[in-house]
């Protein structure tokens, strides 16, 4: 079925925040920080008030905001909680940190009333990695961190550990890999952006916002403005994307909301592409250091991890700072079997922009650590790369690992088998050996893995969150037409729910599905919601959306057994858009007769039936929740003459169970793994040592086009979840999952006669060409080139 919203969108129809206009409307920009870590020692807003054009200019003492502070309900000893001010008050702490708030008449003056501002610093030098961080005399970022460490929790130490290793010291072998990502801006094609208006009539603030958790934004705007919550309306338009960046709170929406209250007038703000650069929550900068046990058979019996993720310099809202250590504690062995375990975790602060969950959240960093074990084990003990997987993958369902996750059915092996018996099948391993022969760099890599999906409340709650995501809410209205109205606390961002969710109700009503309407993106009119990340829209929300219109057939079949005149154990949807009778399928009347008996002529109703179709559902994913996975097979060319690495093949085999929308899911995938081979080879944000910001702009923030990005062949398993309603697991984050590991091994299988070894991604041509050139160095010798 084709996506019911790209004929709106394509044609120029859809309508974001930017496409909100309204009467007397005023425009912001904000006065941010100039250095990375600082005192203000002074703000002089005289000048930026004088501005033609400037309504105001407020500071944090001005509006007198609560802070956002994200909590886990841990000891002090493994959490620390930090406070962010929506308006920096005594101090910075990165650079693009917003200070002031400047309202004018059009966006060109509020910009100059920044430029007139005036803010003095005393520098406190700038945390701007691990080294510096951890470093006995560094600057803390925070008072209260102490050694800038946010989060340290060491969640496995099972037995046996050590034994593994001393073991395989005599008999196998022990890898030790040293893994490290660079930092990086989901980069959603629309910029955050939100219009705030108070409505004198209504006694609200309606904010209207890009955001994937409305709800969340809603609670934290009442409580940092000291309102009820009914007094605050949130609505989302369109939105051109989120990956995870806009699914927490930002501090922007509350200080543009404080204006509009304050001014009683609308105000608007469009985040420009330097800030978004800079100043939005970024991602993924971790070090994994990841020592692995095998025996003699290649089959790995111990996993000694030690893991630094680098947060920037505050705990977003609401998953604070531990959702990367954390994740990544509780998931790495992934699709292996590990019988002993030990994980050692740390999130630090630095003086950078704060992290958010970009699509994947850990795990391409803790796949990609465990997949060069695999490559480097594997050359140790003589084993091909499939072989060694093929090994240790998990086969028997359900598994319960050594981390306490089930891990329901799924297809870790037959998707590995079949990347391999793609690349094999079309000659690409003929390829790689014929251009080795002719001088030239061809590598074949590989990355299985699996994709935790559905994240339920008991999931959360593990990780001891104070705020604790999970369940979704679904309602569904049949009106006099017989179609029908169904909302969900999820947020479209371009995962196609106006299709897919459509005809899941479809499915299970029997409608056409022209005459079926998604809501969301309101908290007046949806209950409650978590909105949408961790893919959780087709597994939590599609489930609630399901057992909602399970239950308006319920009551439709109540009422047309009725006019039928028979039992209601003897009528069922008849697929049709009506309710038939099982022993006469002639008998049958229609929704729109039923849903004219329910509103215009509810005398004529069974007693106990109320005159209304409407019906409720909430869903909530019990257990561990649901596991898709993967395998992804990649054939790169290297040029050792200019170190740029071209993707010549890329495979995809996965299983996310039942595919409701087949192209949706390839979408899913597709640009899942356009993110991972830009995580792989082309994105990083880079910091001076002062703190300062290196990529504020496309110039040198490298975003690959679709030059770059190579077709990609996917081939679908299918096995259902016993877990969700539909079947369905989870698709939106399996691409950008397995994608750097995948590339960065074909990488170095393109070096494997050159005694360069890479472990950190991206793969810069620099970078390439500088290992080269140390690999000529040290020729020879025995530790070659590692970088």
């Amino acid at each position: 079925m084709p996506r019911r919203e790209d004929p709106r969108l394509l044609r120029g129809r859809g309508r974001f925040v930017g496409d909100i206009e309204l009467p007397g409307m005023l425009h912001v920009a904000f006065v941010r920080a100039s250095i990375a870590h600082g005192r203000i020692t002074a703000v002089d807003l005289s000048a930026a008030r004088a501005v033609e054009g400037v309504i105001a200019v407020y500071t944090a003492e001005d509006l007198a905001l609560g802070d956002i502070v994200a909590l886990l309900d841990r000891p002090p000893e493994e959490f620390t909680p930090t406070a962010m001010p929506v308006l920096a008050k005594d101090k910075v702490r990165f650079a693009g940190e917003p200070i002031a708030i400047v309202i004018a008449r059009d966006p060109y003056a509020a910009e100059d009333g920044v430029e007139a501002a005036v803010v003095d610093y005393e520098d406190l030098g700038a945390v701007v990695d691990e080294d510096s961080a951890f470093a006995p005399d560094a600057p803390l970022v925070h008072d209260e961190a102490s050694g800038n460490v946010l989060v340290d929790v060491s969640m496995f130490d099972t037995p046996g550990v050590d034994e593994a290793f001393t073991a395989a010291q005599r008999e196998g072998c022990v890898v030790d890999v040293t893994t490290r990502s660079g930092r990086q801006n989901a980069l959603p094609l629309e910029t955050r952006g939100v219009v705030a208006s108070w409505e004198e009539h209504d006694d609200q603030l309606l904010v209207q916002t890009c955001t994937q958790v409305p709800h969340q934004v809603r609670t934290v705007l009442a409580r940092s403005l000291k309102l009820a919550e009914r007094s605050v309306r949130v609505t989302v338009p369109d939105m051109g994307g989120g990956f995870g960046q806009k699914c927490v709170v930002g501090r922007e929406e509350i200080a543009v909301a404080a204006a509009a209250k304050r001014l009683g007038v609308p105000v608007k703000w469009v985040e420009d592409r330097a800030e978004a650069l800079t100043a939005a929550f970024l991602a993924r900068e971790q070090r994994y250091r990841t020592r692995a046990a095998f025996d003699a058979d290649g089959r790995i019996t111990a996993l000694d991890v030690d893991v630094v993720c680098d947060m920037g310099a505050y705990s977003c809202y609401p998953f604070t700072a531990g959702i990367e250590p954390l994740m990544a504690s509780a998931e790495m062995p992934g699709v292996y079997r590990v019988p002993a375990y030990r994980v050692h975790a740390r999130a630090m602060t630095s003086n950078k922009a704060p992290t958010a969950p970009y699509r994947g959240v850990s795990r391409p960093q803790y796949v990609l650590a465990m997949e060069r074990v695999m490559d480097r084990a594997g050359r140790e003990l003589g084993l091909d790369p499939v072989e060694i997987r093929r090994r240790n993958v998990i086969t028997e369902f359900p598994y319960t690992g050594i981390n306490n996750v089930t891990y329901d059915p799924g297809t870790y092996r037959e998707t590995l088998e079949l990347a391999e018996a793609t690349l094999r099948d079309e000659g690409w391993y003929r390829v790689r050996d014929e251009a080795a022969a002719r001088g030239r760099c061809v590598g074949i890599g590989y990355a299985c893995f699996s994709e935790r999906t559905g994240y339920g409340s008991g999931a959360f709650a593990q990780r001891k969150m104070r705020v604790v995501p999970g369940f979704d809410i679904s309602e569904i209205r049949m009106d006099t037409s017989g179609s029908v109205v169904v909302t969900s606390g999820t947020m479209n961002h371009g995962q196609s729910h106006e299709t897919t969710l459509a005809q899941i109700v479809a499915d299970r009503l029997g409608l056409p599905i022209e005459k079926i309407k998604l809501r969301q993106g309101d908290t007046e009119r949806i209950a409650y919601g978590w909105g949408t990340f961790a893919s959780r829209s087709a597994t939590i929300g599609g489930s609630a959306v399901s057992l909602a219109a399970g239950r308006l057939g319920e009551v439709l079949c109540a009422i047309g057994a009725h006019l039928l005149e028979t039992r209601r154990d003897n009528v069922a949807l008849d697929g049709d858009g009506g309710v038939v009778t099982l022993d006469d399928a002639e008998r049958r009347v229609s929704y729109e007769d039923i849903a004219d008996v329910a509103y215009l002529r509810s005398h004529l109703l069974p007693k106990d039936v109320e005159p209304t179709l409407t019906a409720t559902a909430s869903f909530d994913v019990p257990g561990d929740g649901t596991f898709s996975n993967a395998t992804h097979a990649v054939v790169v060319e290297l040029d050792r003459d200019t170190g740029q690495v071209s993707i010549l093949r890329y495979a995809c085999a996965e299983d996310c169970g039942v595919l409701i929308n087949p192209k949706v899911v390839d979408g899913q995938c597709r640009g899942g793994i356009a993110q991972g081979i830009a995580g792989a080879l082309f994105e990083e944000v880079t910091y001076a040592d002062n703190g300062e910001p290196s990529a504020a702009s496309f110039i040198d923030y490298l975003v690959p086009t679709a030059t770059e990005i190579p077709d990609v062949s996917i081939t679908h398993l299918e096995t259902p979840s016993g877990f969700t309603e539909n079947g369905a697991k989870g698709v939106g984050e399996g691409g950008t999952i397995g994608a750097p590991a995948a590339v960065l091994n074909a990488v170095n299988d393109a070096l494997r006669d050159t005694g360069v070894e890479l472990d950190t991604t991206p793969v810069h041509p620099e970078v390439v060409l500088d290992a080269l050139d140390g690999a000529a160095d040290t020729a020879g010798t025995k530790e070659g080139s590692r970088w």
